[in-house]
């Protein structure tokens, strides 16, 4: 069982507002909310597109860091429709893991949400900074 930490029930709020509001259509069909070190939150939509447009934890990443919010330390996705909380594709998992190891992931269905970190996540993860030559050398 994955162990986690308490839910930020604001970011789910905030999530689930940005994806009321702003998810139109096949283009914006998921949001993404994201709380940074210094307690703000970011928010963020999906850009669908057939090859492989971002996701919405994606462009919280960007939105963050444009806004000098560099170290995220929880996100939860939110779907249109009143899906809900939806847990990171695989792409999105190994992209969260490799900027922020530290971040909490907020899954499950809306009456058992959980925090829990992103490595528990990704069963034996493929940390990408173990694998660069210390020296700048191949």
């Amino acid at each position: 069982m994955m162990q986690g930490t308490p839910v930020d029930h604001e970011l789910v709020q905030a999530a689930t507002r940005t994806a009321r509001t702003f998810c139109r259509g096949d283009n914006h069909t998921v949001a993404a909310a994201a709380r940074t070190r210094d307690g703000r939150i970011v928010t963020g939509l999906n850009a669908y597109h057939f090859t492989g447009g971002p996701c919405a934890e994606l462009v919280v990443i960007g939105a963050a860091a444009a806004q000098g919010g560099y170290d995220l330390t929880t996100m939860v996705a939110v779907g249109d429709h009143e899906r809900g909380v939806i847990p990171p594709c695989g792409r999105c998992r190994q992209v969260l893991f490799d900027y922020f190891p530290a971040l909490d992931v907020i899954i499950g269905a809306a009456d058992h949400l959980r925090a829990v970190p992103i490595a528990q996540l990704l069963p034996e993860p493929y940390a990408w900074s173990d694998h660069q030559p210390d020296d700048g050398t191949d």
